[in-house]
């Protein structure tokens, strides 16, 4: 019988299958590069100060909107990377994750029966939060084998109904950079449409080859609309803390604090100094971070490439992704199902990030962010399917 306080609102196909996953990972003793998380902490420094100031007795609620030296170390990191400049008191919420400042800020803003366009294939708490708030997604497809956005296709995507923007780059799951030349033209279509554009850029510190980050926010008309949405789980391997951040003009960060302090209210105490010494001193910490991780992608991908996979080697993030049809099949769920008993090693199928479940249907995303022994490992285990 079904449970009659059973929830329909939300479906998350992602958290089904990331669970599923996971438990083939323990039960066959695989090595799992499903789950995007490092398996190595962030700086010496970072840690140690998190550990002092658990000594310090900095265990109580913080200020509601963060701490004032993490607030100024945002600001200031912003400006010392992109030139931007905000308010430390007025413009900065800090927030438990990203995922929690994306949860507000949709929220916050979106109303039952509003569209919010957003590139498919769609980080999994997208649609989640688009659901809790009564909206509607648009999807607009950053599909394969080149995970290229069509501009032409972006801005049909807009209708009278359309409140939100939601714009991924770095892109989680396709590893996709968008160039300065796109966000150019997406940032004149939402200045034309005047609606909200909210910017995910947890992986912004973490481009590789001659991929370049900027902004959305940087172009002209962009930064009185646009919400910028960061965290220092990505850049300095600590995801587990779940300190993230939003930078907009003071009114739309007041609004978006009104609904989180009616999510977790305050989070992080000890993490938050921590992170904010992270953000003032660790810039050639992170530079050396994206070198290995880009060694350690290409490490993966010429593995994948020696079992007969043509990996569309990611310009961000730390994810790849492959399509699997070389190996004989057309549905990557059926082979991710299948891999961990067949070789001991767990990967993601993209169909799960998709409304259009067809298009990422061939394709599956592999974690990189792993120790050097752990991707040796992987590759020796995935040579028994070649």
């Amino acid at each position: 019988m079904a449970s009659p306080w059973k929830a329909d609102r939300v479906r998350s196909a992602t958290t089904t299958i990331f669970a599923e996953m996971s438990a083939l990972a323990l039960s066959t003793g695989s090595i799992n590069l499903g789950q995007g998380f490092p398996d190595t902490d962030g700086p010496d420094f970072m840690l140690e100060t998190a550990r002092q100031a658990i000594a310090d007795g900095i265990n109580q609620y913080p200020p509601g909107r963060g701490i004032q030296s993490l607030r100024q170390a945002v600001v200031d990191h912003t400006s010392r990377h992109y030139g931007l400049h905000y308010d430390a008191d007025l413009e900065v919420l800090v927030t438990t994750g990203a995922t929690e400042a994306l949860a507000a800020a949709i929220l916050a803003f979106v109303n039952p029966g509003d569209e919010v366009v957003a590139l498919e294939p769609f980080y999994d708490s997208y649609a989640a939060s688009i659901d809790l708030a009564g909206g509607t997604r648009v999807g607009v497809g950053l599909f394969g084998p080149d995970f290229v956005l069509d501009l032409a296709e972006f801005e049909r995507a807009f209708t009278a109904h359309t409140k939100m923007v939601l714009i991924n780059s770095p892109h989680n799951p396709t590893g996709a950079v968008l160039p300065p030349e796109q966000l150019a033209e997406i940032a004149r279509i939402c200045v034309d449409h005047d609606v909200l554009v909210v910017c995910d850029e947890v992986y912004e510190h973490l481009v590789y080859d001659d991929a370049t980050h900027v902004p959305l926010a940087s172009y002209p008309g962009m930064r009185e609309r646009t919400v910028r949405i960061s965290s220092s789980g990505k850049t300095f391997s600590a995801t587990g803390w779940k300190i993230g951040w939003a930078l907009a003009p003071a009114e739309l960060i007041t609004e978006i604090t009104a609904v989180k302090q009616f999510l977790t209210y305050v989070s992080g105490a000890p993490f938050q100094p921590a992170i904010a010494r992270a953000l003032n001193e660790g810039d050639d910490w992170v530079a050396e971070l994206r070198v290995d991780l880009q060694r350690k992608r290409d490490l993966l991908a010429e593995g994948l490439r020696s079992m007969g996979l043509s990996p569309a080697l990611p310009r961000g993030t730390y994810f790849m992704t492959t399509d699997v049809r070389p190996l004989g099949y057309h549905d990557g769920l059926e082979f991710c199902r299948e891999l961990p008993g067949r070789c001991g090693v767990v990967a993601i199928p993209h169909q799960v990030f998709y409304d259009n479940t067809a298009a990422g249907a061939p394709y599956v995303r592999w974690a990189f962010c792993k120790r050097d022994e752990v991707l040796e490992q992987a590759v020796e285990r995935l040579a028994k399917l070649g």
